[in-house]
């Protein structure tokens, strides 16, 4: 398994911008598959974004609004956020695996503990 630490979540008016940030503990970092997902309270854990190599995959919510980049050099993935809406509030959770099914959750082996998002109108 991967280690993965998030950080930049936050409170922000609607309309704002936040930038997430995910280091990962692996040797061959830019060869394995980055992912974001997030779950409000009392939902599912849902897909926002996946980046496969160069490849970019986006939930269709988000397109648009949201960009997933990484650093290989750093070992770190972002989620860049624009124009923030208040259902984007939630705890924003940084995947890897090395073959997953993006879209589903359950098939992302490692998992970092979340950083909360909180969009207020």
């Amino acid at each position: 398994q991967v280690q993965l630490v998030e950080s930049g979540g936050g409170l922000v008016q609607a309309g704002g911008s936040l930038r997430l940030s995910c280091v990962a503990s692996a040797r061959t970092f830019s060869s394995i598959p980055m992912g974001w997902f997030r779950q409000a309270p009392g939902k599912e854990r849902e897909f926002v974004a996946a980046i496969l190599r160069g490849t970019t995959f986006y939930t269709d919510s988000v397109k648009g609004r949201f960009t997933i980049s990484r650093d290989n050099a750093k070992n770190t993935v972002y989620l860049q956020m624009n124009s923030l809406k208040p259902e984007d509030t939630a705890l924003y959770y940084c995947a890897a695996d090395i073959a997953p099914n993006i879209r589903d959750y359950r098939t992302w082996d490692s998992w970092g503990q979340g950083t909360q998002v909180t969009v207020s109108s």
